[in-house]
């Protein structure tokens, strides 16, 4: 019919966890609103059976999707995955996920930027081998390997002394912990809009306080930490999340704009902590595929913008193809 809105339809498949938090009747109606409907894949069904989809949005992992992703797209080559499973890949492993941090250029002559010092051990005689450590001073922070999202992956530890390395399985990465005065920088992207948000997060470390402590203290994600140690509780009330200035905007954009191209994604979020021995140099610690959006203040209308423009950008891809 003449005059009558092109319709876009947009198939999710996430798991039941990220679809109950994301995929909010406030989302569903505002995308609807703007000519985008949000359809539920089916994941009993072949792919392939189901649509006809514009563009698929998914956080699913395995051989088996994957392979149903590539005969949807060799089907509809029209059509938009967001995003790509093998560039996702990338970020399931905590080396290879920082890696792309370092290949980065940004000019920018009053902060730098970079990763913690860290080494991956991969068996359980390297973990007590000094000359491993060589890079390394206690405190660090030992993280799984593995980075997929399962509660396995966010298992975390901070770890003191040699002592503290007994409880540890690997293979982990371990990570040198930097003071970053108690609060983390989460940076959410989606396509190019670039949120920062501040995250309380682990207490400094002293010297003094190093020699007290014992072995290790396990954490699941770092922004959410809760120690049982009272004295942190003192910490967090002196420590007023609100005077934490964020880092400039510009430079978290650059950084972000500059992930994007490199690692090939549209949906992620990387973590940030500002080195306190110097207040302009910020850390990388973390980036994480299609985070929780939904606790970004107005998350419906980032997504629904970023909806729109995937759409309009396959529109005029469709239009320059039929001219010629």
């Amino acid at each position: 019919m003449a005059g009558e809105e092109r319709r876009f339809k947009i198939g999710y498949a996430l798991l039941p966890k990220k679809e109950n938090s994301f995929i909010r009747e406030s989302l569903v109606n505002q995308a609807k609103s703007r000519g985008i409907d949000l359809v539920k894949i089916d994941r009993e069904r072949p792919l392939v059976d189901q649509g006809p989809f514009d563009c698929v949005l998914h956080k699913l992992y395995g051989e088996d999707w994957k392979s149903q992703l590539e005969d949807f797209r060799s089907r509809n080559p029209g059509a938009v995955i967001i995003d790509s499973p093998d560039a996702i890949e990338r970020l399931h492993n905590r080396i290879s996920m920082l890696q792309v941090v370092s290949e980065l250029k940004i000019e920018n002559q009053s902060e730098t930027f970079g990763i913690p010092k860290q080494i991956v051990i991969y068996d359980q005689e390297t973990l007590f081998d000094k000359q491993a450590w060589e890079l390394l001073k206690f405190p660090v922070i030992a993280k799984p390997l593995v980075a997929d999202g399962s509660a396995k992956s966010h298992k975390m530890a901070l770890v003191f002394n040699h002592e503290g390395l007994n409880k540890l399985k690997p293979p982990i990465v371990l990570q040198e912990f930097v003071n970053h005065g108690g609060v983390i920088f989460k940076v959410y992207v989606v396509g190019e809009y670039v949120k920062c948000v501040k995250r309380k997060s682990l207490p400094d470390v002293s010297e003094e306080k190093l020699n007290s402590l014992e072995g290790s203290l396990p954490f699941s994600q770092v922004s959410n930490l809760a120690t049982h140690e009272k004295s942190d509780d003192k910490y967090y009330k002196m420590m007023h999340l609100e005077d934490t200035e964020l880092p400039p905007q510009s430079f978290m954009t650059d950084i972000a704009k500059g992930l994007r191209r490199a690692m090939n994604l549209n949906l992620f979020n990387f973590d940030v902590i500002r080195d306190t021995r110097f207040g302009n140099r910020y850390l990388i610690i973390d980036i994480n595929y299609f985070p929780g959006y939904a606790k970004m203040p107005g998350y419906e209308t980032v997504l629904t913008d970023f909806f729109c423009d995937i759409m309009n950008r396959k529109e005029r891809e469709v239009v320059v193809v039929e001219k010629h």
